[in-house]
């Protein structure tokens, strides 16, 4: 597979496989007699790992030390799986605030009809305000 189709198969630019391939982010591709890059499953696994990566928020840098002991000789297994054991606890952690910040987002659209009829009728004031961080809804933990 070339550099323009694996680009497609993925939803990437030619110029991001390459950037990936310039910094470490993946291997580097094989070549052929020309000179063009030749994308086996391999490399089109660590692209499509890249990519989800990335969207998830891991950083640059992460994914080049991942990509790197890849490339060690030696026992590196035990190094790469803590990075992506560190890596999934922090996906964990923004999807518990992502949920967090979504229940409320949704317990405000569910009460702001109320909400407003008590700021226009008077009964809800600056001094009597519900606390936001002290109410209970949905999944609020």
């Amino acid at each position: 597979m070339n550099s323009k189709e694996a680009a497609e198969m993925f939803g990437l630019t030619t110029d991001t496989i390459r950037y990936y391939e310039r910094v470490g982010v993946i291997p580097p591709i094989e070549r052929d007699k020309n000179g063009y890059r030749v994308y086996t499953t391999r490399d089109l696994n660590w692209i499509y790992l890249a990519k989800s990566l990335r969207h998830a928020g891991v950083s640059i840098e992460s994914l080049i030390e991942f990509a790197t002991l890849a490339q060690l000789d030696g026992n590196v297994d035990q190094a790469q799986k803590q990075i992506l054991r560190d890596q999934l606890q922090e996906i964990n952690e923004k999807l518990t605030e992502m949920t967090q910040t979504r229940d409320l987002l949704q317990y405000k659209i569910d009460t702001y009809d109320e909400h407003i009829a008590k700021f226009k009728s008077g009964e809800a004031t600056s001094d009597n305000l519900e606390e936001l961080w002290n109410v209970t809804y949905d999944n609020k933990k």
